[in-house]
């Protein structure tokens, strides 16, 4: 009989995030253990096959992703004959023992999102947003076409962070690191190296060039840094009428009450418009996205916001088990039973960029159903599926394998909205489109900042509002070279995906 692991259980907590290997971060992962595994696809022989090293990590993959995996039944390499001959089945795994390698392998044509890690202690410090962390939010250009030299540029510094206690601020610009040219070869043992403290060349523009300008800043990482994902959160007066405007950058269980309460100062402002800043969240937990369409709304408690459709094995398991389990519906309570502050809004304004994703997008396409969301700067990444996060336990006590720290985060279902709408892999498309010139951010929160000026002007009806979409993003597009999203090498918040 094929000996696999005693019991492949897998941790079900629903995952929309991007995700890029190496800087990830997302909601908290709660231990529910979901299907045990143990005895499935077991032949009746006597062959018994020992599985060591790697290749119980081999092992662990396979059987994950047979079961779990989305596009399982379109793998020729997952097939379940797979497992019709134990020795062969051994051989299989064994041709290929490096394990990321051999998850890549795995993975389907279409898959931009699924990853692997060798350390579950780490990977889950980065999905609950717990991580080593100076607050500096930050992407990394090339400087020039066919050079090395990289241009950094703060996007923004997180709450209580050391960076929110140094002289530096949204819209600088860095160079080099410990007075070292920033370049792409050397920017990730300068920036993510082990060394903790780190001190930034900064630059400006002076005729058009960036130029170091000699003034320096120091930057501490913090270990087990908890970021709170609610950046700013403003009630603006425009003409009389009140707009909430909230940047909320993860999706998080641990932030489901503070979250409802910024909704309650909501409600006590009497705001009857919400502008709500996701440029730079790429996802996190499906049940709080559930929890802010709840708190954006009030008047759909009980409806269907987002569907799942998971593989054929998985499918038919939800059929018969718990057919429920694949709908997400509107609510009027957050988990321990506190009531949903709802703004009861017919209107939502969304600010996205490239960076949008996931639970993101999924907040977009979930409410567009039941009241109009107006889309404002650019399209979206295209996360249009989720996931699960997989671990190899050995027991069904929740224990896990003590040989090795791998866990997986596939993708195991797509998502639609309530008419069914789930074709977005090319991204959501902005009403009005806008491109961020990083050579002029506005603070953000700021009535002035070009995302959210023309929510405003939508909200006040001014003439600006009236411009063609294609005319108003010629006035805010910046054509140098140097703030092309092309020129992207690294992007501090494209790291998780769901």
């Amino acid at each position: 009989m094929k000996t696999t692991h005693p019991l492949l259980h897998l941790t079900y907590s629903i995952l929309l995030f991007i995700f890029i290997l190496g800087c990830t971060k997302e909601a908290p992962v709660e231990e529910t253990p979901l299907i045990d595994t143990s005895g499935s696809n077991q032949d009746t022989d006597d062959v018994a096959i020992s599985l060591e090293g790697d290749l119980q990590v081999s092992d662990f993959i396979w059987q994950g992703l047979n079961y779990f995996y989305y596009w399982q039944s379109s793998v020729p390499d997952l097939a379940d004959s797979k497992l019709n001959n134990d020795q062969t089945y051994a051989q299989y795994i064994s041709q290929n023992p490096e394990p990321k390698t051999f998850f890549q392998s795995l993975k389907h044509e279409d898959d931009r999102f699924s990853v692997i890690s060798d350390d579950y202690d780490e990977f889950n410090q980065i999905l609950d947003g717990t991580q080593a962390s100076n607050g500096l939010e930050f992407s990394l250009l090339y400087a020039c076409q066919n050079c090395e030299e990289l241009v950094g540029y703060v996007k923004y510094i997180l709450k209580d962070s050391d960076a929110a206690t140094k002289n530096i601020q949204r819209g600088d610009f860095f160079l080099g690191v410990n007075g070292t040219t920033l370049t792409a070869s050397n920017y990730v043992d300068l920036l993510f190296g082990e060394n903790l403290t780190y001190t930034l060349n900064m630059a400006e523009i002076v005729d058009g060039s960036l130029v170091e300008n000699g003034v320096e800043v120091t930057l501490t990482k913090q270990e087990n840094f908890e970021s709170n994902p609610i950046q700013e959160e403003v009630v603006i007066d425009v003409n009389g009428t009140q707009v909430g405007y909230l940047m909320y950058n993860q999706f998080l269980a641990r932030a489901n009450e503070s979250l409802n309460e910024a909704f309650g100062r909501f409600q006590t402002a009497g705001i009857t418009e919400l502008v709500l800043d996701l440029r730079y969240n790429g996802g996190g937990s499906v049940q709080n996205c559930v929890y802010l369409a709840s708190m954006i709304t009030g008047q759909f408690n009980g409806d269907v916001f987002a569907k799942q459709k998971w593989n054929s094995k998985l499918d038919s398991y939800w059929a018969e088990r718990d057919p429920e389990s694949i709908y997400d519906r509107f609510t009027d309570q957050i988990d321990g039973g506190n009531a949903i502050n709802s703004l009861n809004l017919n209107r939502v304004f969304v600010l996205s960029t490239n960076e949008t994703a996931s639970a993101s997008e999924l907040i977009i396409s979930g409410l567009e159903p039941y009241i109009d969301v107006v889309l404002i700067g650019e399209a979206t990444t295209g996360k249009n599926v989720g996931s699960i996060t997989v671990y190899d336990y050995v027991d069904n006590e929740g224990t896990k394998n003590p040989d090795h720290k791998y866990v997986m985060l596939p993708i195991v279902f797509k998502v639609s909205n309530k008419d069914g709408f789930a074709d977005y892999a090319d991204g959501l498309q902005p009403d009005i489109e806008i491109e961020e010139d990083i050579k002029n951010l506005k603070p953000l929160g700021n009535k002035q900042e070009p995302f959210l000026n023309a929510a405003l002007d939508e909200i006040s009806n001014s003439d600006k509002s009236q411009i063609p979409s294609a005319e108003w993003t010629n006035k805010l597009r910046v054509l140098d070279p140097l703030t092309q999203r092309r020129n992207i090498l690294y992007d501090e918040r494209i790291k998780i995906g769901f």
